[in-house]
């Protein structure tokens, strides 16, 4: 398991460096509509800092009764197109820019937005750094999710699958 994760981290990585360019995130756009997911909002006083696309997969191992999540991989892009890369998504979970910050979130909320979808989330963050994209980043929001659900049907033993995603991620400082 911790080879996979790490042989994902550095497949990603190395995605990363060969689709980046030196662009810089976009200005956040305005808060988004969280409709009847009105759990997931920050706190007042947090400032949006970062509005990102994620593109990649859900993995997840099957357990020989169900299917369990083993973490995310994906690339996060500062446009929908996917064409200015700006960090990448791992386990933990973390995000990872190409500037060198870094936060790692903690689940404070969840709201099931679509049912053929992974959840709506909110998540604490620890920033690792206090500049770059995600420096000093106090929240994250994971929004407008599409695919990602492990599937319906049992696997073999062991079995690992990456489902793919699309979200976006909000950060808030």
């Amino acid at each position: 398991m911790i080879i996979l994760a790490r042989s994902l981290s550095a497949f990603a990585i190395a995605s990363l460096i060969a689709c980046s360019d030196s662009s810089s995130p976009t200005a956040p756009a305005p808060i988004a509509d969280l409709g009847a997911c009105t759990n997931l909002q920050t706190p007042d006083g947090t400032t949006l800092s970062a509005r990102l696309f994620a593109r990649g997969v859900q993995i997840y191992r099957w357990n020989d009764t169900s299917w369990v999540f083993v973490s995310p991989s994906a690339v996060l892009t500062s446009d929908a197109q996917g064409t200015a890369t700006v960090a990448i998504h791992y386990s933990g979970p973390t995000w990872e820019g190409i500037d060198g910050s870094k936060v790692v979130g903690t689940g404070v909320g969840t709201c099931k937005a679509d049912a053929n979808a992974i959840p709506w989330l909110l998540l604490s963050g620890t920033s690792a750094n206090a500049s770059g994209v995600f420096g000093d980043a106090k929240f994250i929001q994971r929004l407008f999710t599409s695919g990602g659900l492990a599937p319906t049907t049992p696997g073999n033993p062991g079995a690992v699958v990456s489902v793919p995603y699309t979200a976006q991620y909000y950060f808030y400082r």
